[in-house]
């Protein structure tokens, strides 16, 4: 079973660029070469993005390998398929890593566990529901990263497979 998805790096330090795309191999198992454009949103940084076909759990492995640059700012997105739900991955240098499971339509799916613990916080915490469901729904991030998938309008998109 395969799915499809894309990883967008929204902006990493020249030097960087190396590391990303041997950790994007290490992962899909086959040489990476990426075509790095200049991100106007970060001058100084780079941006690329390209498009994976592969495993399920693609899209975690890709997060995981690079979510421990601090300099770096990706997504990654995986499609729903028959048996399983789609995932994304949004990661900045200030708020790190959130994951979302999304339906077929795109729609973040939030476990009821989840709504749950929101509730207790916002009446425990004295925190305000409106924020803990954001959170949720990942905004902080979108917030971020809004600027930054703007100036990415346009880009070129290469396809990448994964080699079993």
């Amino acid at each position: 079973m395969t799915t499809r998805g894309v990883l967008y790096v929204h902006s990493a330090p020249r030097a960087l660029c190396p590391h990303v795309e041997w950790a994007v191999a290490g992962v899909l198992g086959t040489r990476v070469s990426l075509d790095w454009i200049r991100q106007p949103a970060a001058p100084g940084t780079w941006r690329s993005e390209f498009s994976w076909q592969g495993q399920p759990a693609i899209a975690s492995q890709l997060a995981s390998a690079l979510r421990g640059w601090q300099m770096l700012r990706f997504e990654v997105t995986a499609e729903p398929f028959a048996t399983t739900e789609g995932e994304r991955y949004s990661c900045t240098p200030d708020l790190g890593i959130f994951h979302a499971v999304t339906g077929v339509h795109g729609d973040i799916l939030i476990p009821e566990d989840r709504l749950r613990a929101a509730l207790v916080r916002s009446r425990t915490e004295e925190t305000d529901l409106e924020a803990e469901v954001a959170k949720l729904l990942g905004k902080p991030w979108d917030d971020e990263l809004e600027p930054f998938r703007h100036a990415g309008e346009g880009a070129p998109v290469r396809w990448l497979h994964q080699v079993v």
